[in-house]
């Protein structure tokens, strides 16, 4: 509860971005367009931005070159407690209503100082692979009937999110992180736009080291006879 409002804000703002989409259909955030541009750079991970269709709040695209195998980050994205372990300001997270790795649900909340409830989230997780370009992508929307709300806390759902992952020479992994939020209320976008840059870095810069621990280790991916993605082989997720 020390946290400083703006600090406290952006963590909320990344936590309910990495995982939501609004339950309105948004435009998709384009991954090439013209406009993107760089505001950020701070070792091999880059930050862009630009400006989004009938909004005052940007996008981001986060562009990360991360030093763990994708199996092990995969591993990490698998788990549905590892928001606690990368996401600013993510305090419970877990899943519910798997029906297989690629069509699954989360809950997750995050944490805010007195007098701001806390907020929780239910998502829609969808994952896939292209096998000619060996990119998997995962999708999060948010969905509005599959949890009760409680009285406790703050339903969010308020962006669009997109993972594009792939393998790299040395045991690296690219990741682009595309993401657009409207955060309602009363805040101004200036304000939003200044805090979408650093707290990408950060997230990014600790899942670099959770996906070096130990028990992501020894892990692998799972693909059907196609090459689509099917699960992940680890001891941390049934989701096989």
């Amino acid at each position: 509860m020390n946290r400083s409002f703006f600090t406290t804000f952006s963590k909320l703002l990344i936590t309910s971005t990495l995982l939501l989409s609004t339950i309105t259909q948004a435009e998709e955030i384009p991954l090439d367009a013209d406009n993107w541009e760089e505001q950020k750079k701070e070792g091999n991970i880059t930050i862009y931005t630009r400006p989004h269709p009938n909004s005052s709040f940007e996008a981001f695209k986060a562009v990360a070159i991360l030093d763990a195998p994708l199996d092990n980050v995969m591993a990490v994205m698998a788990n549905p407690l590892s928001c606690v372990e990368w996401v600013h300001g993510c305090t419970e997270s877990y899943g519910f209503d798997v029906k297989n790795f690629n069509d699954r649900y989360a809950y997750s909340v995050n944490d805010m100082p007195w007098p701001f409830k806390d907020r929780d989230y239910v998502i829609h997780i969808e994952t896939t692979s292209k096998p000619e370009t060996n990119k998997i992508l995962m999708h999060m929307n948010a969905t509005a009937d599959k949890k009760e709300v409680s009285d406790d806390y703050l339903r969010v759902s308020v962006a669009q999110t997109i993972y594009i992952l792939e393998a790299l020479d040395d045991n690296k992994t690219k990741m682009v992180w595309l993401q657009h939020t409207e955060p309602g209320g009363v805040l101004p976008g200036w304000l939003v736009n200044s805090l979408i840059i650093d707290i990408p870095i950060k997230s990014l810069q600790a899942l670099e080291q959770v996906a070096q621990e130990e028990k992501y280790q020894n892990t692998h991916i799972l693909f059907d006879q196609n090459g689509i993605i099917k699960g992940v082989d680890s001891k941390l997720t049934p989701l096989k």
